[in-house]
């Protein structure tokens, strides 16, 4: 059955809050055992939060847009917070520790079944709302955190498709604790300078299928969670990724930082990362672990941001188990396997891990290395930030290079570097501390 929400209230006219008049429909729909609720073309629908519920299919038709409110207290639904309560006292680059659950909503669901959110139409966060500090190369927020675009929490049967999402304020899919996922075919559109507007952040998620989907963010495109607050519902895992399209700021590919349980058995393939800093990071940083996580078939062009206001430093591949604080126990990435990535690149792969020797059975097959100059930036530490004790190591440039890691293979890995860098990344590859390492590289 359809619920259009005109015949519900709804103005649709671009000024109008319409909220009361979408939850209504929705809460009808729900109220009769299911069906579609329509936000109808060549309309803009102004809301605060709109709460989702089980069997609901939320329509958003090709020229519909539903754009969030001007009004910050409309998302303030469970009258939790106010923005002026989390003001940011340093900027989020230097701490942005977050334990996995805002006070604020847009699309809001939580204990529901099939979920659906479809059409070709728009959401858009409304950014601009929310700026705080502006500079040239980063737009923090005005507070910490702020409202993610759509949050469902323990969703069973979630399924996403075909939409445009734009200017998020913050994380903008983030399903924690979810079952059953699907994202199919999406766009998300946000704003490269503005701070932790992230776009899939499955967190504590199991049996996730993430396809066909462009994303253009910062910080991160797919961003894989295991927060604090989400413990209850055990470990990210069972996860595809496939045939996405990825620019970012600063990864295209993340595990972390919120590492609080274990990444398992995830795979990422045919995908093209564009114009990011980093392309694929595992940042380990709390007491979970990442294992049996698979990525192939995958391009990687990246380059160097604003060294100070993004993590990286334009490496296609980095994976880091370091300390959060200094009384963190960190746990281990493990069984990772690369094969045949192609890096165009102006700086190298980095394992970074701890004295325990804590990162083990990492392999790369087939590896494909352009080294070119694109910003002139000069590659003298290694970032490892957020780490409290040694955010930043001193370093010169390397191809490849491993720290404290264990059973490291790399086989048929070809550097090809650009004449002004080849006398500069030298030696290609460096190892320190590890054990039982094996490395076949040649020029091109």
């Amino acid at each position: 059955m359809i619920y259009n929400v005109q015949d519900y209230g709804a103005i649709g006219d671009g000024s109008h809050n319409d909220s009361s008049a979408i939850q209504a429909a929705i809460d009808a729909c729900f109220a009769n055992g299911g069906g579609r609720v329509v936000l109808s073309n060549d309309h803009i629908y102004r809301s605060g939060t709109i709460i989702l519920r089980s069997n609901v299919d939320f329509h958003i038709e090709q020229r519909a847009v539903l754009k969030a409110s001007d009004n910050i207290k409309d998302f303030d639904i469970f009258s939790k917070d106010s923005a002026s309560s989390h003001e940011i006292k340093v900027p989020t680059y230097e701490n942005c520790e977050y334990q996995g659950c805002p006070t604020l909503f847009f699309l809001y669901a939580k204990d529901e079944d099939n979920i659906s959110l479809s059409g070709e139409g728009t959401i858009d966060g409304n950014e601009e709302i929310f700026y705080g500090e502006i500079t040239p190369w980063h737009i923090d927020g005005s507070f910490y955190p702020r409202v993610p675009l759509m949050f469902f929490e323990h969703v069973k049967g979630l399924n996403i498709r075909d939409l445009t999402l734009c200017k998020s304020a913050f994380w903008t899919v983030h399903p924690i604790g979810c079952e059953n996922v699907t994202i199919d075919n999406l766009f998300i559109n946000n704003n490269l300078r503005l701070a932790n507007c992230d776009g899939i952040d499955p967190d504590h998620c199991k049996d996730v299928i993430i396809k066909n989907c462009r994303i253009i963010s910062a910080d991160d495109c797919i961003v894989f969670k295991n927060t604090h607050y989400g413990s209850y519902y055990g470990p990210c895992e069972n996860i595809t990724v496939d045939n996405c399209y990825l620019t970012s700021t600063s990864a295209a590919i993340k595990f972390g930082t919120e590492s609080e349980d274990v990444f398992r058995n995830i795979t990422v393939s045919n995908c093209e990362i564009s114009n990011s800093n980093r392309g694929i990071s595992i940042q380990l940083r709390d007491s979970g672990s990442v294992e049996d996580v698979h990525f192939e078939n995958i391009s990687i062009d990246c380059h160097m941001f604003s060294q100070e206001h993004w993590w990286g430093d334009g490496e296609p591949i980095a994976l880091t188990a370091v300390a959060r604080k200094s009384d963190t126990h960190v746990g281990r990435i493990r069984n990772i396997s690369f094969n045949n990535i192609t890096c165009n690149c102006e700086n190298g792969i980095m394992i970074y891990g701890d004295k325990a020797t804590n990162i083990n059975n990492i392999s790369f097959n087939d590896l494909h290395m352009l080294l070119i100059s694109k910003t002139g930036e000069i590659r003298s530490s290694r970032d490892l930030r957020p780490c409290e004790e040694t955010p930043s190591v001193a370093s010169h440039p390397l191809c490849f290079y491993a720290h404290h890691a264990g059973n490291i293979s790399v086989k048929n890995f070809i550097i090809d570097a650009q004449e002004s860098l080849s006398d500069t990344f030298k030696p290609y590859v460096e190892i320190e501390g590890c054990s039982s390492t094996y490395i076949d590289w040649k020029l091109k």
